[in-house]
């Protein structure tokens, strides 16, 4: 049944499963047409909104590519992906708890005690801490066609030290002291920040902590440039996608098609039945949409007035979205690929497993947004 599954999923993802920036090129002629078509807009009034709002979401941009650089230059390792929405380096709830987000107008500052660690969200958590372990337990394959990763492949590629260039630029590129100097800075300054003045959790301090680690941890400017030389290929994508994404995000809100969408959302829910619903779509929108940040700047105009609209818990509908991004990752073999090409497998090794996790981590989002 794993096999079956496993081959009619990697059979649709190669046939009809593009890149990224198709898909949001894609969603943008979609979103155009659906004001056109539903709302009665003029093509030209369209466009306008579309290019005003291009570079709405700038600062937004760069908070994301640094999630992904800092975090590729602390540690380039896949873990627990399933859970990491729900955690401390979500960019949902990191977002809205960072002063002056894009929808600070509408919701206000949410702290990460009403997302991260609620108590909703604490429960999901804890139960997927114990039942995707159990679950890859007993899907375990017998020991003949089990795939053990060479060690050599593990090992980090060396930086060379060029101790025997003498220039004084050589020497600064080279100084760990002046790793050390700012370090010690960052960390004073976290220090200051978490203990003595036990301020919350937010996305710039996150990306902050995440680069100070990465400037004491590497040891030198040379080896962390290294790094980031290899950290940037992977946030090419951000570059040139959250641009549409905030035409998109403009279109929404000033055709007028994010409050029929909302209202529509209003037919069907409650204010208790809403989040799972937005769990749902979010799922649904991330197949589409492959990033948290960019899904929540699409989404986030819809689900906040609908929430309004019925007076649902804001916390736990915008979590909602951030648990719907990371459950169908498990149909996208795309954030594999790193642990895939170590492992020497490929997508199709895999995606029979994946499906049966989205299938029970399915169920205990949906009864943790619901119940608890």
């Amino acid at each position: 049944m794993f096999k079956l599954m496993s081959r009619s999923a990697v059979k649709m993802v190669e046939r009809y499963l593009p890149d990224p920036y198709v898909f949001v090129v894609l969603l943008t002629l979609v979103a155009a047409g659906a004001a056109m078509i539903i709302e009665g807009q003029t093509p030209m009034a369209v466009v306008r909104w579309w290019g005003n709002g291009f570079w709405g979401l700038l600062t937004f941009a760069m908070q994301m590519l640094l999630v992904l650089v800092t975090g590729y230059m602390l540690a380039s390792a896949y873990s627990g992906f399933i859970i990491w929405h729900g955690g401390l380096a979500g960019s949902i709830p990191l977002t809205i708890a960072t002063e002056g987000h894009f929808s600070a107008d509408k919701i206000g500052i949410i702290p990460t005690g009403d997302t991260i660690f609620a108590v909703f969200n604490l429960v999901i958590v804890v139960a997927m801490f114990i039942l995707v372990p159990l679950v890859n337990r007993l899907m375990l394959p017998d020991e003949k066609e089990s795939v053990y990763v060479d060690p050599a492949r593990l090992e980090e590629a060396s930086v060379p030290a060029s101790d025997d260039d003498k220039r004084p630029a050589a020497r600064l590129e080279n100084s760990r002291l002046l790793a050390w100097l700012i370090a010690a800075g960052g960390l004073a300054y976290m220090f200051d920040y978490y203990v003595v003045r036990g301020a919350g959790l937010n996305l710039n301090v996150i990306n902050f902590s995440f680069l100070i680690l990465a400037i004491l941890l590497h040891g030198t400017p040379r080896r962390l440039l290294a790094s980031l030389d290899e950290a940037i290929k992977g946030g090419a994508g951000i570059v040139i996608q959250f641009p549409f994404y905030a035409g998109i995000m403009a279109i929404m809100m000033d055709s007028g098609l994010a409050a029929t969408l909302s209202e529509w959302f209003v037919s069907i829910a409650s204010a208790a039945t809403l989040p799972f619903w937005t769990f749902i779509s979010a799922g649904i929108v991330n197949i589409l949409i492959p990033s948290g940040g960019g899904q929540w700047a699409v989404q986030s105009p819809i689900v906040i007035s609908a929430a309004q609209a019925l007076g649902a818990d804001m916390p736990r509908v915008a979590m909602a979205v951030a648990w719907g991004d990371a459950w169908t990752n498990m149909l996208q073999p795309f954030w594999a690929l790193p642990v895939l090409a170590i492992a020497g497998l490929k997508a199709k090794d895999i995606m029979g497993y994946c499906i049966i996790q989205l299938l029970v981590t399915g169920v205990i989002i949906s009864v943790g947004l619901s119940f608890f």
